[in-house]
């Protein structure tokens, strides 16, 4: 033994030392095992750094359980609370396997034999001696001597194992030494501190029973309170959202939609917010969207039967809207749902009712007419073309009279449908300043509430403060006084919970504004309309446009209604004061229109254009024809002037151009007069004009009867005057009486007649301008120049009678005159012979022509005369020299001048005879 310790290598403290502090610096790297806290509040715990803590609210809600025990590896690995398990586990288990390399090592350094006996990781010594001995019974016990040889080996490898460890020892005594002995003073440290703790628990104890556990067990009751109150409001408030089913399924039976639809966004709401994760609502949201998507079903349908109602009703005078409030719901619903194409639904229907309304008034109006059998004449449209005039007026009446109630309604409807957007509208402008005005003000109040402040200063947790703080204030202020008065009576859980279980203070940030439509409805807007400017703008004129739509409608239909009856000419054979009626009411309609829609539709307006077009070609026509068969037929001799046109003169003459009303026959009849008194004048005319006077009036008044037809009506009458004038001049001055009539010659008088015709003519046409002159715009102005050339036209026409009456003296004076010879007997043939003929057309004019055209007609002819004459006495070398053949020509100028005078009207006038004789040079 001795020989075996002095052999065997013995490690130097240097090495030995340094295995050592490896080995221990090894296991520094692992967290020692703690020792479990106590279960009793008053006993120390294995961690002596927390006694000063004990006992503690923060450090008592650690101890130890049964959760915390571990029988076993699965559940040391598998527990939730420790995520580092796996870990810990890989870390123990290395260092179980160093410790057993150490061992080994340790035999070889102290030259055991290998025995295949080694202290291998995961197997404790119990099985290694168990190991051994199998390993030596299985040999059957055969050699007993071997195995008190393994014995021995055994002993003497203990015994160098003892020799190894007491040199250890010994090497160390000092060290051991004062080891043990710090043991002692350190254990009887433990004491007196075991001591101390003890008392200063005790006296914490009997501290915590008098002042705090009072405290804070009111601490915990009031937010147990808290927590009940609150799971008390989450179980009404659950309750509540269990009945949003039942309560939408009514509301919904009574078309409050918008109230369904509320009920829906605020159930949603609490649902996402404040019930988020209860299990028994985890469908609910999914049924609710796709009742939401149900209710914009209804909406849609509930809105078209609304319009179906609304305008199939009968059409009476009484424009009211139909259920008022139903209609503003809807709106506000669809709005909300943002089904802004509502309004094309609308616009079907009214295309619809405006086909249903022409088509009731024809057979209403044909089931009253007996001559027309429904049985024989099947379609409508050929029963209403059997209609006279008198008839299909009475149903053009009928079905303006309609259409114009129709929009009446269709206007009321959507003015109430755009006060309802205009109302959304202002509520969003009202919104952005109310947002903006807080959000100024929420930089100036950024302070914590004093509420808050004082229920921390209680006692209450900072968390729990704030949460309060979220309550309602009626909660706030419950919970503030039990804080205060925790004697007093407690109320009871329904009377302060009923406050706090409100969603709509509480989860729900909707906001509702009540607004009053011109109607009178009063409705609530919320603030979840999430409708732009933009948009909410667009559709209130998409809106606007429906009612122009809805004027277009009733004029396309009224068109179409016209077009069915002009198929067969029936417009075009109507007389003028059927057209003009007509027109009439077609005009009322267009005006009572544009009236309630505030907007011109052309389509009507196109369509009596075109049939006036044809109305004033056919107007014109007849006219035209009847004048141009009268100056065929026209002797040109002066007509008497019945009555009837003497007050159709006297009635312009007034400053009315119209056609006198018929007067009864039974009233005395008037004889007709010689002349047309006009503004004081005399005019001597022919049937002809008279009439043409008439015809004139009748353009002037068609086109007060039918405005559009203005210009047409100009260009027309235009036309006639010129037509008059041209012809009555290819009659009278070119002779074609004489072919046409059978005149046999034109005379001075039915030239003087024709000249005093167009003089008549002359004298209106500015009347007539003036009258389309009022009647045409500012651009059209340029077509009164037609009026400016006919009154050249007739000027130059009146000139050329008077040159062609001097013409026919001017004819016979170089007729007579050039056969005169001065001599007596005086006064000579000749002169007496062109006084004759002076006098017979004086005879012819003077009745015709006022006195100063036929002094100037007189002029002109003595000037012509004095030509003549003085040629001749040129040509017969007569002077003015006081003899005898100039005293014969005295004589007979004296005779001319004399008998000249002598006319009636010509006594004044100025003959100037010295103008025969050659003015000596």
């Amino acid at each position: 033994m001795a020989s075996s310790h002095s052999s065997s290598p013995v490690p130097q403290s240097n090495s030995s030392d340094a295995f050592f502090k490896k080995e221990m610096d090894a296991t520094k790297r692992f967290r020692p095992v703690q020792s479990l806290p106590d279960v009793c509040p008053k006993e120390p715990t294995g961690d002596p750094n927390n006694l000063c803590d004990s006992p503690s609210l923060v450090v008592d809600q650690h101890r130890w359980t049964i959760y915390h025990s571990k029988v076993n590896l699965p559940a040391a690995l598998n527990d939730p609370r420790s995520p580092r398990n796996i870990l810990h586990y890989t870390n123990r288990k290395s260092l179980r396997e160093r410790r057993f390399m150490k061992d080994a090592r340790i035999f070889v350094l102290l030259k055991i034999p290998s025995t295949g006996l080694y202290y291998t990781p995961m197997i404790n010594p119990g099985q290694i001696w168990n190991k051994y001995l199998s390993t030596a019974g299985g040999k059957g016990n055969r050699d007993a001597a071997s195995s008190k040889l393994l014995q021995e080996k055994l002993s003497h490898y203990l015994d160098i194992v003892e020799v190894n460890i007491a040199h250890q020892i010994s090497l160390r005594s000092e060290a051991f030494f004062h080891a043990m002995t710090s043991q002692h003073e350190l254990q009887d440290y433990l004491r007196k501190t075991s001591q101390a703790v003890k008392l200063l628990r005790e006296k914490i104890s009997k501290i915590d029973k008098v002042m705090c556990e009072g405290s804070l067990r009111v601490l915990r009751l009031s937010l147990t309170r808290n927590n009940c109150i609150k799971a008390y409001n989450k179980l009404k408030l659950m309750a509540t959202v269990h009945q949003t089913q039942p309560t939408v399924q009514l509301l919904l039976s009574t078309s409050e939609f918008v109230g369904a639809l509320d009920l829906i966004a605020t159930t949603q709401e609490v649902l996402q917010q404040e019930l988020q994760g209860i299990h028994s609502f985890r469908h609910l949201g999914s049924q609710l969207c796709e009742l939401e998507k149900l209710i914009d079903k209804m909406m849609i349908a509930e809105f078209s039967t609304y319009a179906r109602n609304d305008l199939n009703r009968p059409l009476e005078d009484d424009c009211q809207i139909l259920e008022e409030e139903r209609l503003v719901s809807l709106v506000f619903g669809l709005l909300k749902q943002r089904k802004l194409n509502f309004y094309e639904i609308y616009g079907d229907e009214m295309i619809i009712t405006a086909k249903n309304i022409i088509k009731q008034c024809v057979v209403n109006t044909v089931s009253q007419i007996e001559e027309i059998d429904t049985e024989v004449v099947v379609k409508l449209a050929d029963q209403m073309r059997m209609m006279n005039f008198p008839q299909w007026f009475d149903l053009l009446k009928n079905i303006f009279s309609k259409f114009t109630i129709f929009l009446k309604r269709i206007k009321a409807t959507l003015n109430t449908i755009r006060s309802v957007v205009f109302l959304v509208l202002d509520k969003n402008q009202k919104t952005r300043d109310l947002e903006d005005t807080l959000q100024k003000n929420s930089a100036k109040d950024s302070t914590v509430d004093t509420e808050v402040a004082y229920l921390t200063h209680e006692g209450m947790f900072i968390s729990d403060a704030f949460s309060e703080g979220d309550l309602p204030p009626v909660a706030a202020d419950t919970t503030s006084q039990r804080n205060t008065s925790p004697n007093s009576e407690p109320c009871s859980s329904d009377s302060v919970s009923e406050p706090e279980c409100t969603t709509d203070s509480s989860s729900s940030k909707e906001q509702t504004s009540s607004s009053v439509t011109p109607g009178g409805v009063e409705m609530m807007i919320s603030d979840d309309m999430k409708l732009t400017d933009l948009e909410l703008v667009r559709l209130a004129n998409s809106i606007q446009e429906l009612l122009y739509n809805a004027s277009d409608i009733c004029h396309d239909r009224s068109v179409k209604f016209l077009m069915a009856r002009a198929k067969d000419g029936f417009l075009e054979k109507l007389n003028s004061n059927e057209f003009v009626a007509l027109s009439r009411l077609m005009e009322d309609f267009i005006l009572d229109t544009e009236q309630i829609c505030g907007r011109k539709s052309m389509s009507l307006r196109g369509a009596l254009q075109s049939q006036a077009n044809r109305f004033v070609n056919r107007f014109h026509e007849e006219r035209k024809t009847k004048l141009s068969l009268l100056l065929d037929n026209e002797r040109w001799k002066q007509a008497e002037v019945p009555a009837e046109f003497q007050d159709l003169v006297d009635s312009v003459s007034d400053g009315r151009i119209s056609l006198p009303e018929k007067k009864p026959a039974a009233t005395e009849e008037r004889k007709p007069a010689e002349f047309l008194i006009v503004e004081g004048q005399k005019y001597a005319t022919v049937g002809t004009v008279l009439l043409l006077i008439r015809i004139i009036l009748e353009y002037c008044q068609c086109v007060d009867n039918i405005p559009s037809i203005t210009t047409d009506m100009l260009t027309r009458l235009s036309d006639l005057l010129k037509y008059f004038n041209s012809r009555s001049c290819q009659l009278v001055l070119g002779a074609g009486a004489l072919q046409v009539v059978g005149l046999k010659t034109i005379t001075t008088k039915n030239l003087a007649l024709s000249s005093r015709c167009l003089q008549l003519i002359v004298h209106y046409i500015p009347i007539i301008r003036a009258h389309f002159e009022a009647r045409l715009q500012p651009k059209q102005f340029s077509m009164l120049r037609h009026f400016d050339h006919i009154t050249k036209d007739y000027h130059d026409h009146i000139a050329e009678i008077s040159a062609k009456l001097v013409a026919i003296m001017d004819s016979l004076f170089d007729k007579l005159l050039s056969k005169y010879e001065v001599k007596a007997p005086v006064p000579s043939a000749c002169f007496r012979n062109i006084c004759k003929q002076m006098a017979k057309m004086h005879e012819a004019i003077y009745d015709l022509l006022p006195e100063e055209q036929t002094q100037m007609l007189f002029l002109r002819i003595n000037a012509s005369y004095k030509l003549h004459l003085k040629r001749q006495l040129a040509h017969l070398n007569v002077v003015n020299d006081g003899g005898p053949l100039n005293g014969l020509v005295t004589s007979d100028v004296a005779f001319y001048t004399g008998n000249l005078q002598a006319l009636k009207g010509l006594n004044n006038l100025d003959l100037n005879m010295a103008e025969i004789w050659e003015q000596k040079r």
